[in-house]
Order: structure tokens, then C-alpha cells, then sequence
């Protein structure tokens, strides 16, 4: 057992655990010294829905002595972790959503080659302040230490933390400690700590969408400090990232699993269907209903599904198949992986450019759809990643590209502007693409 499994009985282990203390006692050392030591930390507390319901530091830091991140803190066996599991005692439902979700998972990444360019091209200490700070770390212990925690991976609070009890996630990446404050959680800002950058500007996107427009004009009519906040009920004005991934609607609860509204992954480099995606995109349509009616929701879904297909087949498909020739072919100069141009031209237009046109328009970003998105992919994909491709010389690459050149929707490149201009008027060119719009 990580920890205690429940305040009643915190209560009645400590009468062993502090040799004679009262609970009460040793609460109100926690609160007497931390009043003085750390004024913010005691104000965040008390003004708190756990202050106010007697939620003392004991009830969420206290340990048994046989836990790998416990010490001895002026007679209380305590851990500065508060993990999952631990908050889980009190808010299980939650905690197994949580537990779940993308979120927790989001510390595997490290194995990616997202965080393996970081250590090669930056450094272990880029690593820890730039990718563990969002995704988590896993914690490593130091017996040395005060608080047993090593200073490599302490402080952090990333949303996928690998904590020493085997539980995965920080219920404080989204409700910062220790006021865990609802209405923090509710507003954008408190997502853009991570969702944001060029690989996944969800928080830029939001704020210049009408959704982001709508809340900047109305954020103090929104309720935020409710204990209920159901779409349509509590409020009206504008959605929230968490309206959207998060928050009850008048048929549907509120979920910590985040992933559970979302239809299409846009992570990956070609675009791809979640487990279940109809029933998922059926849960999102149903927070949509609630200001929109079905034709403007089925619409914008319509367009979405259309570009998703449009990146996928024009761009992220001929791309891939390059790049795993060039690969396969051992064309490339350099052994380690981003040693070569290619290689960051090739992840740059699928991590990066890729990303933001299906996000910005998954959003309804059009910035981010086109400027940001399928403009930079299209500038990337001519007149970067095919020449520098073609430099290989190899004749089945070369072969290839030349094919794909051929295809109507390449073939622009070898024709006059005029040709052009009298195929967008007619609407001859646009039917190139109509295959898209009926693709799911």
C-alpha cells in the first residue's frame, strides 16, 4: 500500500505514527510553522476547498515509514509527493479517469524520438526544464536529500509524472497546489503550458478563434467558480478548452479522460481514427449542440475530415514514402538519426507544419489552418524536402518524385499560371479534391 487509503483512517494510523500526537496536534504544527515559513503556500491552503473543509497537509502528505520517497518531518513520516493514488483516496472516480487518460500517459514520450533529439541536438538539462516539466519525469529517488527527492527530476509537475508509488501523472499539473483552484482549471491559460509552440499550438489556435474571441469578451460571465458548470446551465457566453474535452453538458458528465471526445490522433505524422472515433465525435457534436445547431456542427466537421484527408494524401503520404526510401536505401551520409537535413525537413513538415493545419482547423484556427499549417507543409514540401531528396540522385527516388509530380494535384507546378487561374474560375481544379470531402 502506497499510502493510507482514506482520511478516517490517516486519523487512526497517526495516533502510531506520531508516538502520542493528536492528529489535531499535528496538523496545526503543519499549519502553525507554514504560516510563517511560507505565507503564500498557508494562504493558497486555508482560502482552498480543502481548508475549508479541514484538509490539512497531514491528510495529503502523510506516508508510511517503509515508502521509498517517506522521511521524518518534525515527528510526522511524510513524502512531498502527492501522487494520483494519494488524491485518489478522497476522489476516486476522478483519479481513475485520470489515470486512463493522455494525460497520464504522457511521460512515455520520453522514449520518443521527440525527447531523444533533445538529449542529442540540446542536452540533459534542456531535457529535464523542457520536456519533463510538461510530460513528467520519472522520479528518482535520493536518500540524501531532505526530501528524498532528487533535484534532476524535483521539481515537477508534468501531467504524465512516473511517481514512486507506480501510479502515472500530477493532479497539479492542471490543479496547481495548493489552492487547486476549479476555476483555474476551467480557463485556457491554465492549458497553455504545454498546448502551445509550433508541434501543438492548441491555446494560440483557441485565442484567435471565435471560441477564444467569445471568452476574452465574456470571461467574468462564465461562472468559473461554480461547483456545477454544465454547458447550456451554468453558462453560456463561450466555451473553454475544458468545456469541450472536459465539462458536463446536460447529457454528459463531467471526465478527466480527455481523450474521449477527440475523433482523429493528429499526433502522428499521417493522420489516424481513435478506438471508437464515432461514438467519441457523437460526444463532442453533443458539447457543440449546445450553442450550435446541427447543420453548422455537422459542417464544420465536414470541412475538418476534408483537410485531415487532404494533409494525409497529398502531403504526409508521398512524404513518408520518400523518406522510408531514402532510409531503406542507406542514402543517408550520417548514421544518427537527425544527422541529415532531410531528416529535419521531412520531421518539421509533419511534427511541426503538419500539426498546426489539422489542429487549426480541428479549432476552427484559420490562421493556423493555412498561414501556419498547409502554407509552411507546401513550402516545405517543394522547394525543401523533394530537392533535398533529389540530391540523394538516386534514380527510383528521383523515378518516384517524378510521378507524384504528374499527379493533378502536383502537376500545378508545370503549368502556366493562366491555365490555372481559368481552372480555379471554371471550378476544375477544386474537383481534384472532391474526394476528400466524402472520405472518413
Amino acid at each position: 500500500m502506497r499510502r493510507v487509503t482514506g482520511v478516517v483512517v490517516i486519523s487512526l494510523l497517526s495516533l502510531i505514527f506520531f508516538t502520542g500526537s493528536s492528529m489535531a496536534d499535528v496538523a496545526e504544527d503543519c499549519i502553525s510553522c507554514h504560516r510563517e515559513e511560507n505565507p503564500g503556500m498557508y494562504l493558497q491552503w486555508k482560502n482552498s476547498g480543502h481548508g475549508e473543509n479541514d484538509v490539512g497537509c497531514i491528510d495529503c502528505h502523510a506516508a508510511e515509514e517503509g515508502d521509498v520517497d517517506a522521511y521524518e518531518h518534525y515527528g510526522a513520516t511524510v513524502a512531498t509527493l502527492v501522487t494520483p493514488k494519494d488524491c485518489g483516496k478522497c476522489h476516486s472516480e476522478i483519479e481513475e479517469e485520470t489515470s486512463q487518460s493522455y494525460h497520464a500517459h504522457a511521460g512515455e514520450i520520453l522514449q520518443s524520438n521527440d525527447a531523444y533529439m533533445a538529449h542529442v541536438a540540446g542536452g540533459h538539462p534542456v531535457v529535464i526544464v523542457g520536456c519533463e516539466s510538461c510530460h513528467g519525469a520519472k522520479v528518482i529517488i535520493d536518500p540524501e536529500a531532505s526530501n528524498k527527492l532528487s533535484s534532476l527530476t524535483w521539481p515537477n509537475s508534468g501531467v504524465g509524472r512516473l511517481n514512486p508509488d507506480g501510479s502515472k501523472g500530477a493532479c497539479n499539473a492542471c490543479h496547481s497546489r495548493h489552492s487547486f483552484s476549479k476555476a483555474q482549471a476551467r480557463q485556457p491559460g491554465n492549458c497553455g503550458k504545454c498546448h502551445l509552440g509550433p508541434d501543438h499550438p492548441q491555446k494560440e489556435i483557441y485565442d484567435e478563434s471565435k471560441h477564444g474571441i467569445a471568452y476574452n469578451a465574456n470571461r467574468e460571465k462564465l461562472n468559473l467558480d461554480n461547483d456545477q458548470w454544465v454547458v447550456g446551465e451554468d453558462y453560456y457566453e463561450a466555451p473553454t478548452c475544458a468545456t469541450c474535452h472536459m465539462s458536463a453538458t446536460p447529457n454528459q458528465k463531467l471526465t478527466h479522460d480527455v481523450g474521449n471526445r477527440i475523433s482523429w490522433t493528429l499526433r502522428p505524422p499521417v493522420s489516424k481514427h481513435k478506438d471508437n472515433w464515432e461514438k467519441k465525435r457523437e460526444a463532442m457534436k453533443d458539447v457543440c449542440s449546445n450553442c450550435h445547431q446541427q447543420g453548422f456542427v455537422d459542417g464544420h466537421y465536414y470541412q475538418y475530415d476534408a483537410l485531415v484527408n487532404l494533409y494525409d494524401e497529398k502531403f504526409a503520404k508521398p512524404a513518408g514514402t520518400i523518406m522510408n526510401m531514402l532510409k531503406e536505401k542507406n542514402l543517408l551520409e550520417n548514421k544518427a538519426a537527425f544527422s541529415n537535413d532531410v531528416e529535419w525537413m521531412y520531421w518539421e513538415l509533419w511534427h511541426h507544419e503538419g500539426r498546426r493545419a489539422r489542429m487549426g482547423t480541428a479549432m476552427m484556427g484559420p490562421d493556423y489552418a493555412w498561414w501556419h499549417g498547409i502554407y509552411d507543409v507546401a513550402h516545405n514540401f517543394y522547394f525543401e524536402f523533394i530537392p533535398e531528396a533529389r540530391h540523394y540522385n538516386d534514380p527510383e527516388v528521383n523515378e518516384y518524385i517524378e510521378k507524384l509530380l504528374e499527379d493533378p494535384m502536383h502537376s500545378w507546378l508545370n503549368t502556366d499560371t493562366e491555365t490555372l487561374k481559368k481552372a480555379i474560375e471554371s471550378g476544375e481544379l477544386q474537383k481534384t479534391y472532391a474526394e476528400f470531402f466524402k472520405k472518413q
